[in-house]
């Protein structure tokens, strides 16, 4: 994960940066903040909000929009276009790729005379684990 190039790096940015990249899967700023200062880090909500906007807007974090409305964020491996499924019950998360989306997406912007299209695609659903776990309750 990068650090986007039009803000300079200070105590609270690294912190947040390593805090995300220390994160098992997507966490919300609520949830970052929390780990912090769990950690020690003296950071503030806000603060936290404000650099996870930036490394968004940057493409240097994943962002999820939950159905709860909470953005959700992620250090992620690849600078690549790419989207995720995610199970509902435990937040795992996989990468997945969609040239069909792709496609589609490039046709509809054209087709109403936009270009210079960007997009999120967001697929949820229950891991095979959830799935499990819920199989052996019931």
């Amino acid at each position: 994960m990068s650090a986007a190039p039009q803000q300079r790096t200070t105590r609270q940015r690294t912190a947040v940066v390593e805090a995300l990249s220390r994160a098992p899967g997507f966490r919300s700023a609520q949830q970052l903040h929390d780990d912090l200062r769990a950690g020690g880090a003296s950071v503030g909500l806000t603060t936290v909000y404000r650099h996870l906007q930036a490394l968004a807007e940057a493409g240097a974090v994943d962002v999820l929009h939950a159905g709860d409305g909470e953005a959700r964020y992620r250090a992620c491996p690849t600078e690549e276009h790419h989207h995720h499924v995610v199970c509902r019950s435990c937040g795992r998360s996989a990468e997945i790729s969609g040239e069909t989306v792709e496609r589609w997406a490039e046709a509809m912007a054209a087709e109403h005379g936009f270009s210079d299209v960007t997009h999120t695609v967001e697929v949820y659903g229950t891991c095979a684990d959830c799935r499990r776990t819920s199989a052996a309750t019931a």
